[in-house]
């Protein structure tokens, strides 16, 4: 337990309670576990053979157990940040720095939703099982000391955006397949979850303003500007898109019509950023910004579209044209 955490709870008035210990599990924020369908739908297309069967119940217990693994790393979060959110606007009201929390029970309370997700998990799979274990270590390391890579610049996005590609293997998994899902995806799912996160430190940047205050908010933004956060935001944007052309060309040629609307939805979201007191802060609030939801629902539907559809005249469209040499001779 640390001391410091702690010395957050009992400085409060204010008491613990049942409330504050089911908010520290951040059950709202569960719809960031959408993010396991992809996987499910990929794998219905790509592994169709594999599929196993009552998928839907296995789709409702896998995303069950997610959940938990998820609230048991908020919950960790929630403590290891305590000492942090003070010097937040609006954070500082979290329930462990407002004394809402018991520190001894949440410690129970981490365990015991990890627990309880494994216990579940291992009715799908033992691959799923140990993705989600892998998720609930990543939870770790970005939060506790001595690593907590949340301190470290650009290791705190990269930490935390690989939970973008477990939840897709999770999903990938839930579906009953067996092999792995294709790297290129999973490289373009951890760099898109990358972009979203830049954008998101970008925007507390923004809006905490001081230098100083970001720093003692924030230990890995003491290290950037906002040009120097542009600059990451562009090298993950490109890069997730690099690897989505690669998994385009070698798995589903049809996805390239995803391509200008995909573009849409990250340019909506970049634009979100420079917001005053931007929603980018608090993903659970992007639901209300209808720029960006048409944008997610349009390409959505075109994604699922061109997943079952098959076009063969985009193949012939984008077919090689220039001579290819069948060998390479060596002189």
């Amino acid at each position: 337990m640390n001391s410091a955490d702690t010395q957050v709870g009992q400085n409060s008035s204010a008491r613990p309670t049942l409330l504050g210990h089911l908010q520290i599990a951040r059950v709202d924020h569960w719809f960031k576990n959408v993010f396991v369908l992809p996987g499910i739908v990929v794998a219905l297309s790509l592994d169709p053979q594999s599929i196993a069967p009552r998928l839907w119940l296995r789709v409702v217990l896998g995303l069950l157990a997610v959940c938990l693994v998820a609230s048991s790393n908020y919950v960790i979060n929630e403590l290891m940040d305590a000492r942090f959110d003070r010097f937040h606007p609006i954070k500082c009201n979290r329930p462990v720095p407002s004394g809402r929390v018991s520190i001894p029970v949440a410690y129970l309370e981490w365990l015991a939703l990890a627990a309880l997700g494994f216990g579940i998990a291992l009715r799908i799979s033992r691959p799923f099982t140990a993705t989600l274990a892998i998720l609930w270590v990543m939870g770790c390391i970005y939060n506790i000391p001595p690593v907590r890579s949340k301190d470290l610049p650009y290791v705190d996005v990269l930490s935390e955006a690989i939970n973008n590609p477990l939840r897709l293997l999770a999903g990938w998994f839930i579906a009953g397949s067996a092999s792995i899902a294709p790297g290129s995806l999973l490289l373009s799912y951890w760099m898109i979850g990358c972009y979203f996160m830049a954008i998101k430190r970008f925007a507390e940047c923004r809006n905490l303003g001081d230098h100083a205050r970001i720093a003692a908010y924030r230990k890995s933004l003491a290290f950037f500007n906002e040009q120097q956060l542009l600059v990451a935001i562009m090298f993950y944007g490109s890069t997730a898109m690099l690897f989505f052309g690669a998994f385009v060309m070698r798995y589903r040629l049809e996805f390239i019509l995803c391509f200008p609307l995909i573009a849409a939805v990250m340019a909506s979201y970049l634009s979100i950023a420079f917001k005053e007191d931007s929603p980018a802060q608090h993903p659970e609030k992007l639901y209300r910004e209808p720029g960006l939801m048409t944008a997610v629902l349009a390409c959505t539907l075109v994604m699922v579209l061109c997943l079952f559809v098959d076009m063969p005249v985009l193949h012939k469209i984008f077919r090689p044209t220039a001579p290819v040499e069948n060998q390479l001779q060596i002189k």
